[in-house]
């Protein structure tokens, strides 16, 4: 009885596997089956929107405009290799466009005969322009005709000469507020710190947060930036510099971590606000003419404050005992000591000064060039060349190398492409120190 029931319970699941399998055997040919059939299909039509695909279409286009006048109806020819040749008309809002088979080298003419009586092109002998090949780096090429009178107005030298004057006094203006903060830290501690530039976007960044996010006022948010930027200098100092020190890192480690904590928080700059620049937008961009000169509100709040500030400096460092006690420590830190001054606290009150400093200068440049999560690190080498140009250790030596940088960078680019203006810079600063290699207003030392 046992073994007949266990010789039927094993026909019944012989049966179901038996069943199962014929299962997945008839899914496994229908849908061959309907492979089969959908391969053998003919293929559907593509739609224009699917032919049209922008990875395989390449335009040249444009809009024809005579000032603020839409041009309808003008013709324009764009011609390739191969006798290849296309003409388009420009629409009711003036555009223009024309599919090309292929990137290449192709050349895009208006017929100024098909233009509207009254119309003519600015420049007659501009009625072709070319495309090359080297330009395809999108699927579309725009290529414009100045059409109508050339209504630009023309500058002279010396109108650009003012010009930039003033924009190199603000520029060097800026670059001295966080430049005075980098020679007081190297005075009284002997350290270069490459941070000082993430110090400067803190305050940018503190700033914009402030007033264009919260809604603050831009002067509020200025105190803000100022406030923070010095305890973010405290913190430096208590939590990095003050613990080297004591256990008496050299200044070439020190450097070293000055660099590794440089990219640290520049990397988290732009871990929490991104890599678009923020535009600093808080109502201080009017320009106003003085003269041939034109400058923004903004510009002139940001140069009323920094020769206010760093005249304060000034008074701090030569009327208060503190200021006196700093350039002592800057002069020997070891008879400082021996003379009854606390060097430590003397040193924390400069990380203080210098982070609050190198703050408002963030919040400067940023009403100067909008905010970036690396906006200071692309200032870091023109405040450090202002430091050396001025004389190392010297807080008014940082002052007049800034000055003479910011002078000459916006100057140059009367005589050279501003994409090399801060080159120049440095190039002068190679040049001086040649001259007289302990800076500006730098001491003479014994060495050896």
């Amino acid at each position: 009885m046992i073994a007949g029931i266990r010789i039927g319970h094993g026909v019944r699941l012989a049966t179901m596997l038996l069943a199962m399998l014929a299962l997945c055997l008839g899914i496994v040919l229908g849908s061959g089956a309907l492979a089969a059939s959908a391969s053998t299909a003919p293929a559907p039509t593509p739609t224009p929107t699917e032919s049209g695909d922008f990875t395989t279409t390449y335009t040249i286009g444009g809009i024809l405009r005579d000032g603020d006048t839409l041009i309808e109806g003008a013709e324009i020819t764009v011609a390739g290799a191969g006798g290849y040749s296309e003409v388009a008309t420009t629409d009711d809002t003036g555009r223009w466009s024309v599919a090309v088979p292929a990137k290449g080298d192709y050349t895009v003419t208006l017929d100024p005969e098909s233009l509207p009586d009254g119309v003519q092109l600015r420049d007659p002998d501009k009625a072709s322009a070319v495309v090359s090949a080297t330009e395809w780096q999108t699927n579309t090429i725009t290529r414009s005709f100045p059409l109508g009178a050339d209504t630009r107005q023309t500058t002279g030298f010396f109108e650009q000469f003012l010009q930039r004057l003033v924009a190199g006094l603000n520029f060097g203006l800026l670059i001295a507020l966080a430049a005075i903060g980098i020679t007081l830290i190297f005075g009284t501690t002997g350290l270069n710190n490459f941070a000082h530039g993430e110090m400067v976007t803190f305050g940018a960044i503190i700033a914009w947060i402030a007033a264009v996010l919260l809604g603050i006022n831009i002067f509020i948010a200025m105190l803000i930036a100022l406030v923070l930027g010095g305890v973010f200098g405290y913190l430096n100092d208590w939590l990095l510099w003050k613990p080297l020190r004591k256990k008496g890192v050299k200044l070439v480690q020190a450097m070293i971590v000055s660099i590794g904590l440089a990219i640290a928080l520049r990397y988290l700059y732009l871990f929490f606000i991104g890599g678009d620049t923020k535009t600093m937008s808080v109502g201080l961009s009017d320009a106003v003419a003085l003269g041939p000169v034109r400058i923004t509100t903004g510009s002139i709040l940001s140069m009323i404050i920094s020769v206010v500030v760093l005249v304060l400096v000034g008074l701090f460092l030569t009327r208060t005992r503190i200021g006196k006690a700093t350039r002592a420590v800057s002069d020997n830190p070891s008879l400082a000591a021996a003379s009854g001054i606390d060097v430590d606290r003397i040193i924390r009150i400069v990380w203080v000064l210098s982070g609050a400093l190198a703050a408002l200068a963030g919040v400067m440049l940023a009403l100067y060039r909008q905010v970036s999560w690396d906006m200071g690190f692309q200032v870091l080498l023109l405040m450090f060349a202002a430091v050396t140009l001025g004389g190392l250790g010297s807080a008014y030596g940082a002052l007049v190398g800034s000055i003479v940088v910011g002078l000459f960078v916006e100057l140059s680019t009367l005589f050279i492409p501003p994409d090399l203006k801060y080159a120049a810079a440095l190039v002068v600063l190679i040049v001086v120190l040649l001259v007289r290699p302990q800076g500006i207003l730098g001491r003479k030392e014994r060495i050896g």
